[in-house]
């Protein structure tokens, strides 16, 4: 009996649902032919599931599955184009554990190395940088002479070059860096730097004097200073700390974190210094100025699931990136860190390219048009490789060799630093610096000039002098750097080899 009455049950319902299906709304005096592709079906399947409607009305769980997915959308893609602003915040939590802020720079006497966890830094320069903080008022930076340095605001804009590619050209000179809405006087005889943020960060690189790192360092200690410009009278004395060496860990996170990181800058900094796109995205999972960032169990739920694809996207972009314009060469491993050439991202103007914005900033640190700008014999210019010949990923198991061709277009110097992919950072290995160049002691050069370089866990047998050690079982890739690049890297008369595995 029981068994009858639930069949009798489900005939009903059938006949109900039948019935409803139907149902169609009468034509009207009013009614003409409504074209198709703008209604709604009753029933839609998509990748978060069949989609119901009624009359093109979401019934409850299509409601909550179109908001579930609208707030991963915008946490993958508050991921991906807030990284300036957070890679920044990785920057200056590392800065501040050691004190440098403001007054206090850190100088890497005896360079960067892989001790410290700084995205992409190199092994050929003395860096020097700190942390500004212009809540205070104006700072006063004094430049050091032979430099290249610059400054970024919070949200890693570009705000002023200094040294040999700023406007003292190299010779030194004094900046006034003023704060957002800066109304008070400006003096005469420094070269003023306009920030949208109050934080600033300060990058910059000596360069080695004949081999010797030492003129480089007491230059930049014997001249550059920074001080509150209402103490520009009687400065205070300017500190420096030796970073080198140090364990520092400068990079965002890529977990449920990164949203915190992100909120701090939010909150600090005024919403004119960034578009109002982005901070609506930013405001619509829950970053929003002046308010907490407090998600509930369902939001920090469907953050953590957005940070954890936002990651892989990003690593997917940069690894593997289906972008055209990054490869240097048909066929090639070898890619640009600056694609299209412009330092704002730019494919045209006022069109930004979101891929090759979220590659660099995951990948590297500084923005500046200086390391963009294609200029013969000055600066410097980069080409990363991520896979070998086969398009294998570069494994640090095996054992790869390289060649560069004859007549290497680096008037300076070039040199190979190696990153691990976890970290984007120097790999840490055996070897202090894991990186090898032209000013490499020992290296062996062809007698045309060309270079043959081994990359792998052992020493292939003879080779030693130009070998760069890996790690088993680690995934690594490379920036090749060229310094006073030559026509022949810009017109791509002259190519790199690709990285051949070694039996």
């Amino acid at each position: 009996m029981k068994s009858k009455r639930i069949l009798v049950a489900a005939f009903v319902c059938a006949l109900a649902t039948a019935a409803a299906q139907a149902q169609t709304a009468p034509k009207m005096k009013m009614t003409t032919d409504i074209p198709p592709e703008i209604t709604t079906p009753d029933s839609v399947k998509t990748r978060i599931g069949t989609l119901k409607f009624k009359d093109g009305f979401p019934d409850d769980a299509t409601t909550q599955k179109a908001y579930d997915n609208l707030d991963f959308m915008r946490g993958v893609e508050t991921f991906l184009s807030g990284m300036p602003g957070a890679s920044l915040v990785g920057m200056r939590a590392g800065f501040r554990k050691l004190g440098a802020v403001n007054g206090t720079i850190l100088i890497f006497e005896n360079l960067l190395d892989s001790k410290s966890l700084f995205l992409t830094g190199n092994t050929d320069s003395v860096y020097f940088s700190t942390w500004l903080d212009l809540k205070d008022g104006p700072l006063v930076l004094e430049a050091p002479p032979k430099v290249l340095a610059f400054l970024d605001d919070f949200w890693f804009q570009y705000i002023i070059d200094i040294g040999n590619a700023g406007p003292d050209k190299g010779q030194g000179g004094k900046y006034l860096v003023l704060p957002p809405g800066y109304k008070g006087e400006v003096p005469e005889g420094y070269f003023v730097a306009h920030s949208r943020t109050f934080g600033v960060w300060l990058m910059g690189r000596g360069f080695k004097v004949k081999g010797d790192l030492k003129p480089g360092v007491e230059s930049i200690k014997k001249t550059l200073r920074i001080y509150p410009l209402a103490q520009a009278k009687n400065p205070p004395e300017t500190k420096f700390i030796n970073a080198s060496g140090e364990e520092l860990n400068t990079v965002h996170a890529n977990d449920f974190s990164y949203f915190e990181e992100l909120n701090q800058i939010v909150q600090e900094e005024p919403s004119e210094a960034l578009d109002p796109e982005r901070l609506g995205l930013f405001a619509s999972i829950g970053i929003e100025k002046g308010k907490p960032f407090a998600p509930d169990e369902r939001m920090k739920r469907i953050l953590t699931e957005s940070a954890a694809v936002g990651n892989a996207t990003a690593r997917a972009i940069l690894f593997r990136t289906r972008m055209k314009d990054a490869y240097l060469y048909p066929g090639s491993a070898w890619v640009t860190t600056f694609v299209g050439g412009n330092y704002e991202f730019l494919s045209q103007a006022g069109v930004r390219n979101l891929d090759a914005r979220t590659s660099f900033h995951y990948y590297a640190t500084g923005i500046t048009p200086a390391m963009a700008m294609k200029m013969v014999g000055i600066g410097s210019q980069y080409a990363a490789a991520f896979v070998d010949s086969q398009d294998k990923p570069l494994d640090g198991s095996k054992t790869y060799k390289i060649h560069l061709p004859p007549n290497i277009p680096a008037k300076d110097f070039w040199s190979f630093v190696v990153y691990d992919n976890q970290t984007r950072s120097m790999l840490q290995t055996d070897a202090q610096f894991p990186s090898i160049g032209s000013q490499t002691k020992g290296i062996v050069i062809n007698p045309d000039t060309s270079v043959d370089v081994w990359f792998g866990p052992t020493a292939p047998k003879g080779h030693d002098s130009n070998w760069i050690q890996t790690v088993p079982y680690k995934g690594w890739n490379v920036l090749l750097r060229l310094y006073g690049p030559g026509q022949s890297w810009f017109d791509k008369t002259w190519k790199p080899g690709e990285f051949e595995v070694v039996n």
